[in-house]
């Protein structure tokens, strides 16, 4: 099932009474607050996503059935949110008597002659790690979702997804499945050119990734020399890891890269070669959604979105603002138009406040 995501419905989840939210096929950017939930919208998706494209990938796949998915969704929700004691009932907001959250992914075929297709499951709060499935597909995706975190993995990589797999650790799930997609074999063949496009950037700013024969991430300086990923700044460590799921096709070919704050430890100059990275990757076909509360990002979008290069990139933009009923979810394709940016207007305060004191 080739397909990208279309939309996400929830209703009581987390702090969100009820919120639908539609995609763009290109940049999606989730705006708000510290504990607005905007890693939850990430999450959320992700976890969806990458159930059914696990399964899609399997050679000998079995059909979608009701039963099979209401385990594999509930697991996966579990290990990518990692609620205590493993309630999944503890995501559903409890608000006036209403105690069951309903989740609904919706995904649009890339032939628009087809008609598109939905998961949606819902679960209430007393229960401890079930879902009912009341919507689901005829056929799995198969194009893998990417997910990437606030911090780099490079450097917990060696001997990680084996401690994962063979002991309980308490880690998000997520971390585990991007580390399998760091250490996978890079791509031959005809798509080494496209991910040579993608990676010259990043190559330019912090050299070449090796992955040498003891499972461990090095550095490859202009000289020659490998230095061990501990040893080399954190944010040269993030562009670090997107450049090695480059070079693994991991993302490529219309999947989804979900990415919480990737301007976290860096300085302006790479941010700008971030945004510039990931309107790139949009333009490789790939479905980007990010979460962020820095202005510098978005204003870099902003700037590089009206370039000749990344003009048609189609773009969505969340704000996400807490009142009293919970939190709330304005959208539009361009930035300034979803109200308010509260996150923003501390920014530009500051700079008015700057220019009042010292500039009289």
């Amino acid at each position: 099932m080739t397909a990208v995501l279309k939309s996400l419905e929830i209703r009581n989840f987390t702090a969100f009474p009820e919120a639908t939210l539609t995609f763009a096929k290109g940049l999606n950017v989730i705006v708000g607050e510290n504990g607005t939930g905007k890693t939850h919208l990430l999450k959320l998706p992700y976890a969806v996503t990458a159930v059914s494209a696990s399964e899609g990938r399997k050679r000998e796949a079995r059909q979608p059935t009701k039963a099979f998915l209401q385990t594999r969704v509930a697991d996966k929700m579990v290990g990518v949110f990692r609620p205590e004691d493993g309630r999944l009932g503890r995501l559903a907001r409890r608000q006036r008597g209403r105690n069951r959250c309903e989740v609904r992914v919706n995904f649009r075929k890339h032939d628009s002659r087809k008609p598109s297709t939905s998961i949606g499951f819902n679960f209430a709060s007393q229960n401890k790690s079930e879902v009912v499935i009341d919507q689901y597909p005829s056929s799995w995706r198969t194009e893998q979702p990417v997910y990437l975190p606030t911090r780099e993995l490079l450097t917990i990589y060696p001997g990680f997804v084996s401690l994962y797999e063979t002991h309980h650790v308490e880690f998000e799930e997520t971390l585990r499945d991007t580390c399998v997609l760091l250490g996978s074999p890079r791509v031959r063949g005809p798509r080494v050119r496209r991910v040579a496009r993608l990676m010259e950037p990043l190559e330019k700013q912090i050299g070449h990734v090796v992955l040498e024969h003891n499972g461990r991430f090095y550095l490859r300086q202009p000289g020659g020399s490998n230095m061990e990923m501990p040893l080399v700044a954190e944010g040269w460590r993030k562009l670090a890891m997107l450049a090695q799921l480059i070079a693994t096709g991991s993302i490529l070919d219309k999947g989804a890269l979900f990415w919480d704050e990737p301007e976290a430890n860096l300085n302006p100059r790479l941010i700008c070669e971030v945004a510039k990275a990931i309107l790139s990757i949009c333009d490789a076909g790939v479905q980007v959604f990010i979460a962020t509360h820095s202005l510098f990002l978005l204003r870099e979008f902003e700037i590089l979105i009206k370039q000749r290069q990344f003009q048609h990139v189609k773009q969505r933009y969340f704000a996400l603002r807490r009142d009293a009923e919970g939190v709330q979810v304005s959208q539009s394709d361009e930035i300034d138009a979803v109200d308010p940016l509260i996150l923003l207007d501390e920014e530009l305060q500051q700079s008015d406040r700057f220019l009042e004191e010292f500039m009289p």
